[in-house]
């Protein structure tokens, strides 16, 4: 048996005095034996769980890039259904739809007296695991960049590189494509802006002047947007890195407004990389969407639309009438500064950014998070339906992940993705995975990491 008396001193510290002083050695020397060991254990343990969360890490990071691929197509081919139905004015395509048409028989768009060839009913378009989801516009470019970046080994794209992918894997408007001739030549998935950067490409010129007005008429409507949101998530949590490294995207075929409205989603992105997966809850996305806004100035027409969306929404009014009021407001009253209409161009600029940006905030603000919800306005709103529901379908299907939008459809959906629908010059005849698109935008995400010095998310 052993004791020891213990006592404080006046001293700083204290004094100890003991019966046994060899036993309390022993004890002593014991108990400092198995702090040791205990160290020596919590290293390993901790070792142990940061390996594991790396790994779940990536397994999370993948499968919410996966989440953005699946969510963009459904969004996409949804959208299509419903693209230029309805875009104001007089007669049938004035008539804009309301909640009510979900599910109903789809209308004739502007260009053609039929319903849609990809349904003749409004409703989700879903892939099963045996079918593969087909490029389109509103993702494939953005497929072309990620592969480009992958491919190079950079984390930011030269003019040179952007023009060589543009020339590389898109088809030739002025040559036969395998998509045959419309009322304006050769199909090659391209449009407006778009189209006019590829034709200027071809004749040597490089981004931004492939957007500049005096080169490009178009470079204010729809087709930045279409292809940048990408590199948000590319940069998670870094907006400044996001739009240095979007910059020349974003100019290659956007000026003007389309630029900052491009910004926006760009911003909007990659602070959204960073929120809690599956945590779509409203005032977080309002809380992304009001950050976003400040860097919008506040003089300018794209800043003006979401002010006004988010009063009427504020107010109480449905998103039908808040709808309704921006074709008032917007293409009959050309408030704010906004005069596409005065410019007589065809559709009544039914391809302009600012309009398209308008009805996509009706989308994001009466969505409140849900990706059913979000996705029904977006493809009911009018205008360009099938890009707000691409670019809501992308941004809420990061945050979900794959398997939880699966879930919300209660069925397993297609991972496969056919980019040789609309471009050309990809390996595997032109069929890739979105577990492989994912890894590449995680390696490259990684190389913006390093080149940056950007702390890497948790």
């Amino acid at each position: 048996m052993w004791s020891a008396d213990f006592s404080l001193t006046d001293g700083p510290w204290f004094s100890l005095r003991v019966d046994n002083a060899e036993k309390v050695k022993n004890i002593l020397q014991m108990l400092f034996q198995i702090l040791f060991i205990l160290t020596l254990v919590n290293v390993a343990v901790t070792r142990l769980p940061c390996n594991a969360n790396e790994t779940a890490t990536n397994e999370v990071r993948s499968d919410q890039w996966q989440g953005f691929w699946l969510g963009q197509s459904i969004g996409n081919w949804t959208g299509l259904i419903t693209e230029m139905d309805k875009i104001g004015g007089q007669g049938q395509y004035g008539q804009f739809y309301t909640r009510d048409d979900w599910g109903k028989p789809d209308q004739p768009n502007i260009w053609s007296e039929r319903p849609s060839d990809v349904s003749s009913h409004i409703d989700f378009v879903l892939r099963g695991p045996d079918e593969i989801w087909g490029a389109d516009d509103d993702t494939d470019v953005e497929y072309m960049y990620l592969w480009t970046m992958y491919q190079q080994q950079t984390a930011k794209l030269t003019p040179t590189q952007i023009r060589e992918a543009w020339v590389r894997h898109i088809y030739d408007e002025l040559q036969p494509t395998p998509y045959g001739k419309d009322e304006f030549g050769y199909q090659n998935f391209l449009w407006v802006s778009n189209q006019s950067a590829h034709t200027l490409m071809l004749k040597g010129y490089l981004p931004p002047e492939t957007a500049h007005p005096d080169n490009n008429p178009n470079g204010d409507m729809i087709d930045a947007q279409l292809t940048t949101e990408i590199f948000g998530l590319l940069a998670p949590g870094v907006p400044k890195v996001a739009l240095e490294i979007a910059y020349l995207p974003v100019r290659t075929a956007g000026y003007g407004d389309a630029v900052l409205i491009s910004e926006f989603y760009i911003v909007m992105h990659s602070l959204a990389a960073l929120e809690p997966r599956g945590d779509l809850a409203p005032e977080r996305l309002q809380n992304l969407a009001h950050a976003a806004r400040q860097y919008l100035p506040d003089n300018s027409v794209p800043a003006s639309m979401f002010d006004f969306v988010k009063r009427q929404h504020a107010a109480g009014f449905t998103w039908e009438e808040t709808r309704d009021a921006l074709y008032q407001r917007y293409q009959v009253e050309q408030q704010d500064g906004y005069d596409v209409t005065s410019r007589d161009l065809h559709c009544n600029g039914c391809f302009a950014s600012g309009i398209n940006f308008a009805a996509i905030l009706v989308s994001l603000f009466y969505g409140q998070g849900d990706l059913k919800e979000t996705l029904k306005i977006a493809v009911l709103a009018g205008w360009d339906s099938d890009n707000p529901a691409a670019t809501w379908g992308g941004l809420l299907g990061y945050i979900l992940g794959r398997e939880m939008i699966e879930n919300q459809f209660d069925q397993q959906l297609s991972g496969r993705f056919n980019i040789h629908r609309t471009r050309r010059g990809f390996p595997n005849e032109g069929i890739d995975s979105f577990s492989n698109m994912a890894r590449m935008a995680i390696e490259v995400s990684e190389r913006v990491n390093v080149e940056y010095r950007v702390q890497k998310p948790d």
